[in-house]
């Protein structure tokens, strides 16, 4: 008897390392950022609401292709968490220098509206203008290393504020 409450004992902390594990990081690819696999974790944070989905691409460290229309290299779409940050996890096919782009679709409806919030690695300053024209931030400012690892990448989304594009204040 001793020895099947000690198999049960077992199992059920078992499980609980592998969800401990599994929540990790969220996605259709989760499983190859809690491997350790090359990926990024795009570490997703400053929600205006909890609703709609988010979008994250990831690109080529590249000024010429980057963020540039269907240019992505990998796009993972889900659905907004009720709380917290969102760890979203994003494969890479090999080490190199990438960039991620960030959309909160705020009603989900997969149109770019003035309500849906985004936001860039290495979180630089955008503008209302820089939206308006185009202008992409400069590589050196959103690009970063992938090795052989997972490497961890925070962006801070940004809301159309009155004349702004700023993150929401912290309450």
């Amino acid at each position: 008897m001793r020895k099947f409450a000690a198999i049960l004992v077992g199992a059920a902390l078992a499980g609980a390392a592998a969800t401990a594990a599994g929540a990790f990081s969220i996605g259709p690819h989760a499983a190859r950022c809690d491997a350790g696999d090359s990926a990024v974790i795009v570490n997703v944070t400053g929600f205006r609401a909890r609703s709609g989905t988010v979008r994250v691409q990831l690109y080529h460290a590249n000024q010429r292709t980057m963020f540039e229309r269907r240019q992505w290299l990998v796009r993972v779409d889900v659905p907004v968490t009720r709380s917290g940050d969102m760890p979203i996890c994003v494969p890479v096919s090999a080490p190199g220098r990438y960039a991620v782009s960030v959309r909160h679709d705020l009603n989900g409806n997969g149109n770019s509206d003035r309500a849906d919030g985004g936001g860039f690695s290495g979180n630089p300053d955008v503008s209302l203008l820089d939206m308006l024209f185009r202008r992409k931030p400069a590589v050196e400012r959103v690009a970063f290393s992938v090795g052989q690892g997972t490497t961890r990448q925070t962006v801070i989304l940004n809301y159309v504020q009155g004349s702004s594009f700023d993150p929401m204040p912290r309450s």
